[in-house]
Formats: C-alpha cells, structure tokens, sequence
C-alpha cells in the first residue's frame, strides 16, 4: 500500500503568569495582549480557509487563564494604563516610559507600514530621547500610544471598519480613541478560544496543553537530571526534587482544559519538549495519550545521530518519521519527535525570504522526503512532525507570516503526496509498532538535548536554590493546603516555570530580562507573605 507523507504542524502558543502579586498592579509587560491581537487567532483563521487541511494548538494554561483576565477585564499591563492615561498629566518619568516601551517591535514589520508610527521613530532613533522630551508635544506621545497598539494588530484584521477608519485617521489620537483601541484588542481577544474550540469540534484542529505554569518537569522531579548529559555539570545545592508537583500542574492543566472544551486533553506539549523516565508515569496517570519531543532527545534515546545530506535529507530517516510507543505501569503513551530543521526553517529562516520562495523551499524538502518513503517501499506510514512556537516567528514575517501561510498552504491542499493530519488522528489510524522501554528516553530537552539553558549557571542555580528553599518553607506548613493557603500554591506554580530560568544568566537576551528575575522574585516572595514567614536571600 502507498502512502501519502503525513505532516503534523504543532504551534505552541504560551506566555508565563505577568499576573500581578500583592507587591505589584499590573502585569509588567503587555506580551500577552500583544500576541492576542496578531498571532493566536490569526493563525487558525489562514487555516480555516483550507479546511481539509488538519493542525495541532497547544494553548498552555497560562496563556489560557491570562487572555480570560484580559477579556474580562481583570488584566492591565503597564503599556496598557498608560495608553488609557491622559497624556496631558504625564510627568518626564511617564514620557521616559512611553519612550523606552512603545517602540518595540521588529521596526521594518511593526513600524515602517505606518507613515505615523515610522515618523515619530524616525526622530526618536535621530535625535534621541532627549531631542524627544524637548520637542515632542502631548499630542505625540498620544499618537505614539496608538500607533504602538494599532500596529500590534494582525494585518488580517485591517478591513475591519474601525481599524480602517483608524489607519486613515493617521494622528491626532485621542484618550477616547485609544480606550475603544483597546476594545477592539478585546473583541479580537473574545474569539481565540471559541474559534479554537469550533475547530477543533470540526475536526480541523486538534488542541492540546502543556503543564500548568509550564515547568521542566523533569527538573521539578530532580535537577541532577541535567548530569545525564554533562556530568560534570555544577548544579543547584541542595538538588530541587519535588517530583509530587508533577501531578498538580498536570492534574490543573487537564481541568483547565476539560472546562473550557469540553473533553480531556488527549496530546501533552512537555513544556520546552523537555523529557525524562521520571515524568513518564504521572503523564499516563492524568489520562494523556501522545506527546511530543525533539529529534535530539531522541537521537540521544536511540544513540543515534541524525545526518542530513546537502539537501537536507536525513539518512535513516524512518527512524524519525514515526511514532513510537512508550510502556509505563499506568499505560502506555506514544511519542512524536519533531524534525528539527524543517521547525527552524519556519521558526528562524523562512522570514528572511519572500513567502512564494519560502512556502517552495518547504514543499520541495517534504516532497523530498515523500519521495524517500517511496523508494524505501515502507509498510507502514511515515509523519513527520513539525513543531514550534506559534507566536515569535511571525514578527519578522511581512504582513505577520500570512502570505507564507497561504502560499504554504494553497500548495498542500491539493497536494498528491503530502497530508496534514492531526496527530491524534494519525495515531489512531496508525498506532505505534514500536516501542521505547520508558527508562531508555533521554532526559533533554529540544534545545541540544539537555537542559543547560535552564540549569547550570550561577545566577540559574542561584535561582533553583531560591526556588528550593521556598518549596521547603511551603512543606514545613503542612497545614497550608491548596485549599486554605491558595495564594501561597498559585505562587509557587508561577516561580516553576520553565521562562524565568531561561532568561537567568548568560545565553539568552530579552528586552524585558531584568523585569523577569523580578516578576520570579516577586512569585517567591508571595508564598512567604502567604504563609507570614520572612523571605531569605542570602
């Protein structure tokens, strides 16, 4: 029998908490509101023009409860109260503010299509902030407001009357013009999880989670896991090995879920593809079917090394184009390995082409991967998994990635050889044949196959060691229950996330890493406060 070359998209949309704690107003930073109006429904709105076309979502809890906040009202981040302040009352340190956090983008994509909005860039990068506090009049710090969230709108939303109307108005913004800015961003907000949930009951989507406040699971088990790899890594003293808080932030991921689609969620995205034997029970035990990994932690499970040739075509390529099945004593799970080069295409490469070339290079790569299966007579089908962030990319994408997508995706939907498919779907036409013994998979995660970008430097150790101490503060209550001490277990979920750790030390820059470390602290200093015990730093 021939088979088409099944291909299952993964976009992992995720923010950790902003949420604010007692020390603190408003989320410090907008990146939630900001990826709600121009990447989370966007993307699945270019999908549902090819409906026989199938993809996975996974939306992570925070994300989920976040965009709620917002939508209800709950949520303001700081950009987000002073775009609904008057510009008339801003004091030099509140015009200083605009000026460092309303430009930030990927200028040729978020800025230059506005002839106002590259204006006043246009003078800022010149003449600097000074030139700017001396020159400016209040109505250019109104319209720089505006602009900054007029531009994080999806071009796809452009036709949109108001948003028109806004586009052609060009300046002379007002408060009021900027208040029913940020209800328009809500009303783009309302429709992401009920348009995802359509979709998926038409079968177009499938939608998974992730962990709760996305954690490295296999570091909240025991962060001497990181030595798998490096043994002679330096890691935290004493090690984190809290491995009963798998189950919580599984167990929340999976109500979350349930309450807001109506079913369990069959797929679990690990959160940073990160794996390891210890979490591999505990995911079956909450019911979880399928997850995905990185062909590195693969490639180190199966002490094999995937070699492509000059073309990008990977010798033994079966062993990655296939599910496998993994046996523990609650059930057994399968698991998908994402090819990782095709992923970074989308991910870092394919927004420096034009869409057509782009969208032609991917079809050329799977089409050459087709053409393997075929010369290789397999019996059984191949899938190759490609998954990634589903927000990042599309900044540096003209016009947010869509003409990619829709050139990608008018090539694939009537294409002979290729298939998108969920990968449930997949699974249940194809279950695994064969299987991994569960204390083989590598610990790692998708970046090198280990977890240095999480563990290993001073101030990332530092960071462990902090989270450690206060996990131990929390053990020490034992009558400071989830149901009694809420605030105290909320902030604790929050300070496991994978992000804060990310960003800790040398390897990665952001431009908001210093408020990071401070957010992290700040989730750590509220278990204290919840259980009236003195936060230590030293």
């Amino acid at each position: 029998m021939t088979h088409p070359l099944y291909i299952a998209f993964i976009w992992h949309q995720h923010q950790p908490f902003y949420r604010p704690c007692s020390s603190r107003k408003n989320y410090v930073v907008p990146s939630v509101r900001q990826h709600a109006t121009k990447d989370y429904l966007d993307l699945i709105l270019h999908l549902e023009a090819y409906p026989q076309l199938h993809q996975t979502i996974n939306l992570t809890p925070s994300l989920i409860l976040q965009l709620e906040a917002y939508i209800n009202g709950e949520a303001k981040d700081e950009d987000l109260a002073f775009s609904l302040s008057d510009e008339h009352y801003f004091s030099e340190v509140d015009q200083r503010y605009v000026l460092a956090n309303f430009f930030r983008g990927y200028a040729p994509h978020i800025i230059a299509p506005h002839a106002r909005y590259q204006e006043l860039y246009d003078q800022w990068q010149t003449e600097g902030e000074d030139w700017c506090l001396t020159h400016w009049q209040t109505q250019d710090y109104g319209d720089l407001m505006a602009w900054h969230d007029l531009a994080w709108i999806d071009p796809l939303f452009w036709d949109d009357p108001e948003i028109a109307h806004w586009f052609k108005q060009g300046r002379n913004f007002t408060l009021g013009d900027r208040e029913a800015i940020w209800q328009k961003q809500r009303q783009i907000m309302s429709q992401i999880l009920p348009k995802h949930r359509q979709m998926q009951e038409q079968g177009q989507l499938e939608i998974i989670t992730s962990p709760y406040a996305h954690p490295l699971l296999p570091l909240l088990a025991d962060t001497n896991a990181a030595q798998v790899t490096q043994p002679d890594l330096t890691l935290p003293s004493p090690a984190f090995q809290w491995s009963q808080d798998i189950e919580r932030h599984l167990r929340k991921a999976g109500t979350i879920y349930g309450d807001r689609f109506g079913h369990p969620p069959l797929g679990l995205w690990p959160s940073e593809q990160a794996v390891s034997p210890a979490i591999l029970p505990p995911i079956a035990q909450q019911g979880f079917q399928w997850l995905c990994s990185d062909e590195a932690v693969l490639g180190w499970t199966l002490n094999h090394f995937f070699h492509r040739d000059d073309q990008g075509r990977l010798t033994d390529p079966e062993l990655l184009y296939r599910p496998y099945r993994i046996t523990t004593p609650q059930g057994d799970l399968a698991m998908v390995f994402r090819d990782h080069t095709l992923s970074d295409r989308i991910g870092f490469d394919y927004g420096r082409m034009s869409p057509e070339t782009a969208a032609r290079d991917l079809i050329q790569r799977l089409e050459a991967i087709a053409q393997q299966q075929q010369n290789q007579s397999s019996p059984d089908p191949w899938l190759v998994t490609i998954a990634l962030d589903g927000e990042n990319c599309w900044e540096y994408y003209p016009q947010d990635g869509g003409p990619f997508l829709n050139h990608l995706y008018a090539q694939l939907s009537h294409h002979p050889q290729l298939k998108l498919v969920t990968v449930s779907e997949f699974l249940q036409q194809f279950p695994p044949t064969v299987t991994l013994p569960a204390e083989q998979l590598h610990s790692g995660s998708w970046v090198d196959g280990n977890f240095t970008t999480w563990i290993g430097h001073p101030a990332k150790n530092r960071a462990w060691e902090l989270l450690q101490a206060a996990r131990q503060t929390l053990a020490n209550h034992p009558e400071a229950t989830p149901e009694t001490h809420p605030e105290a277990w909320e902030a604790l979920d929050a300070a496991e996330g994978s992000d804060w750790f990310w960003w800790l030390g040398k390897g990665n820059a952001a431009p908001y890493e210093e408020l990071f470390e401070q957010v992290f602290l700040d989730h750590l200093r509220a278990i204290y406060q919840a259980l009236n015990e003195p936060m230590l730093l030293d």
